[in-house]
């Protein structure tokens, strides 16, 4: 392994349950290996304990349903004690598993608990599927489709809850049928080259972009951008009408011809945002930092693939990763149905580009975003880069407590690029 790549991994063993507010029954799962990341064949114990407020809650019905990369599908029924049960399992080659228990009460027969989690056998050995011949040709050319588009935008003026604040809702021109639309957040009075920058993205669905002021107010440039190019700040039933209508299922179809992809309208408008942040005359010209979650994650890996100036990008659970990994055997998540032109979207090639330190976090029960999907990607990243296992994480949940996440990493960065200008709170 290089020394310049800095790999490190981190792989959490976290108490979780669907909740683990006082008084709910949760469960505490750990392994037999701490981290849950095994070698191929060798055993993976399970020790299971359903509880609340931290005592064991004793004879309740607990349904588990083992799955994995290897295609091998076991069940089982346990019922709780005082002592951990457990459950023992193993995979052949490299890829995870997944561990789901459902614990029931006996006389209504009504579900009181759930847990999603796993664990791994050398995930750092996953590999994707080769990557197009033509990649990097398809990406330059599409750069320079964007480059006959003059960096023009409309910037109105919007009330910051911050008065030291000023705030904008812009529109850019971009190349692909819609203009980049976001909110841009900046300290008001920044001497020129002062302020690093960061662009922030939506996760899947319908909405404008997010009213946020946090980067701002720690004395950052912040640009939250939506993910379609409409308006921002409508009301629930303008987005509704749209989400029913012309980006009813966006994405998840029409993905057989890559310049037909809805995801290429969408990166154009990601690498459009940054040459308008790169622009703003306070920007430092050496921090841009990218960050998101989800469809959001799978943005900002593309920012940092297609964006040499990018310095940090931060992500949770990305979404689209390792799209022809089902060819492979390995689980399918929620997601388009694989296309050879989903190649040129996929993080996993974006990912052999990237330059700048990544921190990654993965849900070991995300299986919208496959753990083993997540892996292939940050294997193919060469550059400094850090990658976290969360046990007991879905996509849309993550057990209370966990502290060590991209967003962590991501604060104590800001702490440190932003701890010398002005305070602005």
């Amino acid at each position: 392994m290089r020394k310049t790549t800095k790999l490190i991994l981190f792989y959490l063993m976290i108490i979780c349950g669907t909740t683990v507010c006082a008084g709910k029954i949760s469960f505490s799962v750990t392994t037999n290996k701490p981290g849950a990341i095994y070698k191929p064949g060798e055993k993976m114990i399970f020790r299971i304990q359903l509880q609340k407020d931290g005592k064991p809650v004793v004879g309740k019905k607990l349904v588990w349903k083992r799955e994995g990369d290897d295609k091998k599908t076991v069940s089982g029924e346990l019922e709780s004690g005082i002592k951990p049960v457990e459950v023992s399992t193993s995979i052949g080659k490299a890829g995870f598993v997944r561990l789901r228990i459902t614990a029931y009460d006996k006389k209504s027969n009504k579900k009181i608990a759930k847990f999603d989690g796993g664990a791994g056998a050398s995930p750092n050995k996953l590999r994707g599927l080769t990557e197009p011949t033509d990649f990097d040709k398809f990406w330059n050319a599409q750069k320079r489709r964007l480059k006959k588009v003059p960096l023009k935008y409309k910037m109105t003026p919007i009330t910051a809850k911050n008065p030291k604040l000023s705030g904008f809702d812009v529109k850019i021109d971009c190349a692909g049928g819609k203009p980049v639309s976001g909110y841009f957040f900046k300290p008001k009075n920044a001497v020129a080259k002062s302020l690093p920058a960061i662009i922030t993205f939506r996760a899947y669905g319908v909405s404008g972009a997010r009213h946020d002021e946090k980067f701002a107010s720690k004395g950052m440039l912040s640009f939250d951008i939506n993910a379609h190019g409409i308006a921002n700040g409508q009301s629930k039933e303008f987005y509704k009408k749209l989400s029913r209508g012309e980006l009813k299922n966006y994405g998840l179809t029409k993905n057989r011809n890559r310049e037909k992809s809805y995801f290429l309208g969408m990166l154009l408008r990601v690498i459009r945002a940054l040459d308008f942040i790169k622009s703003q005359p306070e920007w430092d010209g050496k921090n841009l930092i990218v960050s998101g979650g989800s469809q959001a994650g799978f943005q900002a890996l593309a920012a940092a693939g297609l964006d040499k100036d990018v310095s940090l990008c931060c992500v949770s659970k990305p979404w689209l990763c390792d799209l022809g990994g089902i060819r492979l055997g390995r689980l399918k998540g929620w997601r388009p149905g694989y296309t050879k032109a989903l190649d040129y979207f996929d993080p996993a090639n974006h990912a052999k580009r990237i330059k700048c330190q990544t921190i990654i976090d993965i849900g070991l029960g995300d299986y919208v975003c496959t753990p083993s999907a997540v892996s292939v990607m940050f294997n193919n990243i060469k550059a400094p880069k850090k990658l976290i296992y969360i046990q007991g994480a879905t996509h849309g949940f993550t057990p209370r407590g966990v502290k060590n996440n991209s967003k962590y990493f991501l604060n104590k960065h800001l702490e440190n690029i932003c701890k010398n200008i002005l305070d602005v709170q």
